[in-house]
């Protein structure tokens, strides 16, 4: 079922009292302008970038690594998403995650990466990561609508000691109730094949 604007509206209207008076934490000792993950908050978001607005916050949640669990199997796991920016053209992304036993419960780190978002004049999204195990990747894609976005890999380089990974495509968005959604596909024997997939709630912004 499609959302009204006004239903859209009104449900961010309805998140943002548990979550609008959250932020990053700030030093506020550096000659720059802090990264807020906050719209109401810290530097305006560069006008460049308002195809991507409604990526900007902390986000937590769970999710599913597809086949990366013992013998094969499926492997739960926990999420901190945090996408920041300080008034320059480009989002920051920082994502962590850890594997969860069935109740939830902590068991150990897992995926931790870094990057930038970018959006040119014509639409066109690029993305730069950097995974903690040992990999750069540059993606490349389009927003699908005001709230969904697809990337694909353009170039990866593994280092000596990462595992071997091969082209990936994600699709993001903002569900109706609010959440961020994304799903990654990697390429296994030449053919994309479902690897994380995650519904995170906003946290804070």
């Amino acid at each position: 079922m499609t959302r009204s604007g006004n239903e859209a509206i009104d449900q961010a209207a309805s998140i943002a009292e548990t979550t609008g008076s959250r932020n990053l934490p700030s030093w506020g000792d550096l000659p720059l302008p802090a990264d807020t993950a906050n719209l109401r908050d810290g530097a305006d978001l560069h006008s460049g970038l308002l195809a991507l607005l409604p990526m900007v916050g902390v986000w937590r949640g769970e999710g599913v690594a597809h086949g990366l669990g013992d013998d094969g199997a499926d492997l739960a796991f926990a999420e901190q998403i945090i996408v920041s920016h300080d008034g320059q053209n480009f989002l920051n992304w920082q994502s962590r995650s850890w594997s969860v036993d069935n109740r939830g419960g902590f068991v150990a780190p897992l995926f931790r990466e870094s990057g930038f978002w970018r959006i040119s004049e014509d639409d066109s999204i690029e993305l730069v990561l950097a995974h903690a195990e040992g990999a750069v990747e540059l993606f490349y894609g389009k927003p699908l609508s005001q709230t969904a976005w697809e990337v694909a890999t353009d170039a990866l380089v593994c280092s000596a000691t990462a595992p071997k990974l091969h082209g990936a495509k994600r699709l993001l968005g903002i569900a109706e109730d609010g959440s961020l959604a994304y799903v990654e596909e990697r390429l296994v024997d030449g053919e994309l094949a479902p690897r994380l997939s995650a519904k995170l709630d906003r946290y804070a912004g």
